[in-house]
């Protein structure tokens, strides 16, 4: 059975909305693996052009094992966002547990060369 988790939130103009589901088709929990599908939503509310560079995301399991990803752009691409403009991507995640966490930040520029860091809300990957 899949559940949808969502978390959103507002820094610097940019909101991050995220909607987690675990697969039981990919998923193998006898042989503890645990596939979650997630749906990031990246939207400029604010009045001034941003463009996402990178991202560092934390993940951490049910045992606390923590890894880290870090890495250019999402799913090779550094969207550019005008205000009111969205950007929405799909990918997944990996557990050897029936749960965990993913949050982290999305390195963004604007277009004068500011840099800034917009924070992933955490959220729960969970089977249910």
């Amino acid at each position: 059975m899949s559940t949808n988790v969502v978390s959103d939130l507002l820094s610097h103009g940019i909101r991050i909305g995220a909607v987690a589901v675990f697969s039981p088709d990919d998923s193998d929990p006898a042989d503890r693996n645990h596939v979650f599908h997630y749906t990031i939503t990246i939207s400029n509310d604010g009045d001034a052009p941003a463009q996402l560079v990178s991202r560092h995301w934390i993940i951490i399991d049910a045992n606390g094992r923590r890894e880290e990803v870090k890495g250019p752009g999402v799913v090779g691409k550094t969207p550019r966002l005008e205000p009111g403009q969205s950007f929405q991507y799909k990918s997944f995640c990996p557990l050897k547990t029936k749960w965990g966490t993913m949050e982290g930040t999305y390195q963004m520029k604007r277009d004068d060369g500011e840099q800034f860091n917009v924070t992933i809300p955490r959220f729960y990957l969970r089977m249910t």
